[in-house]
């Protein structure tokens, strides 16, 4: 899946939630989206890299000790 993919599902994804409001005010939309896209990514890559956490930090181009913080913030561990 490309970044166009991703971005593309994402739209997809913010244009139905919007459809399905019928009516209510959206707020928090920016964290929403962060957190449930980042917990997903997060748990992805994790699967891929067998549980190794060094592995899943190099993938994803960040610091193991920002990955463990990450994953406990979202008890992934």
């Amino acid at each position: 899946m490309s970044t166009n993919e991703i971005a593309d599902c994402v739209r997809r994804t913010l244009n139905r939630y919007f459809r399905d409001l019928d009516g209510e005010t959206p707020c928090a939309i920016y964290e929403m989206v962060l957190k449930n896209v980042e917990q997903s990514m997060l748990e992805t890559v994790m699967h891929h890299a067998d549980g190794n956490q060094t592995v899943a930090a190099e993938m994803l181009g960040i610091n193991r000790n920002t990955l463990r913080r990450k994953l406990n913030e979202y008890e992934l561990l």
